[in-house]
């Protein structure tokens, strides 16, 4: 079993330095329950901090394990994914993480996440919000507009996922065949909601396992009214393209 787990970085070179090789070592842990191989893709939009150069540092020390992709600029999250899953399909992998370079996703929830995927599921999300509230070190007013987007989004699109901008995910190989990759539109956080929705209509089966999510270690945070705005656009956008769309048609098809 092929396991790619991908990194998007811009300047997150003091993160990634250690992030990596917790990563990897999860290998052993998950070789407890299923063989598997865990490689690590990092898709890096020219960061001026030296997160490439940390990335080729690490390379040397883990053979073969560690992969790069270089953009050319801040070209956006959701390319940076798309860029990983084409990656992932055109390298065979079974299944594959999103996960952030700043340690708000804890390495050690990997192994938790694949066994769910492992139990017949094709997408185990790691939620903030399925056991009430699980999160470190943010003010109030993030923590509140956090909850009530991933409400208004449910409402919306009328997808039964507690944390739909989650952005910690195991991801089976299913999903990435079905998904047709080039249409979708997000370039920013909202590609977290726009990619669980069409999963969700296109029949995938998805899990919430519940996790700690915790502030960022070091760098700066990337989240802006910019992200806030095209993430409140694309669940309406989303609601008429896939939710009303699949009720046309089960009317019109007499389901």
């Amino acid at each position: 079993m092929k396991i790619l787990v991908i990194i998007p970085t811009y300047n997150e070179a003091e993160n990634v330095r250690e992030l990596i090789p917790q990563v990897l070592s999860q290998e052993e842990k998950i070789k407890s329950f299923a063989d598997a191989r865990v490689d690590v893709l990092v898709v890096d939009d020219n960061s001026p901090d030296g997160t490439v150069e940390v990335v080729k540092e690490l390379q040397g020390k883990f053979s073969g394990r560690i992969h790069l992709i270089q953009r050319p600029g801040k070209l956006g999250l959701g390319t940076a994914y798309v860029e990983g899953f084409k990656f992932a399909l055109a390298n065979d992998y079974d299944y594959v993480f999103q996960m952030d370079a700043d340690f708000s996703h804890d390495p050690k929830e990997i192994p938790e996440l694949l066994k769910g995927t492992l139990d017949s599921y094709d997408i185990v999300i790691g939620s903030r919000y399925s056991h009430g509230v699980s999160v470190m070190n943010w003010p109030m007013s993030r923590v509140l507009l956090s909850y009530f987007a991933n409400a208004y989004a449910r409402t919306f699109t009328g997808v039964p996922v507690k944390d739909l901008t989650s952005g910690f995910k195991c991801i089976s190989k299913r999903v990435l065949e079905k998904i047709k990759l080039d249409r979708i539109k997000s370039n920013g956080y909202a590609f977290q909601i726009e990619f669980t929705v069409k999963s969700y209509y296109k029949g995938m089966r998805i899990k919430e396992h519940p996790i700690i999510f915790v502030e960022r270690r070091s760098g700066v945070s990337k989240m802006n009214r910019k992200i806030v705005f095209e993430a409140a656009f694309m669940v309406l956008r989303l609601m008429f393209s896939e939710r009303f769309l699949k009720l046309f048609k089960r009317k019109r098809d007499g389901g």
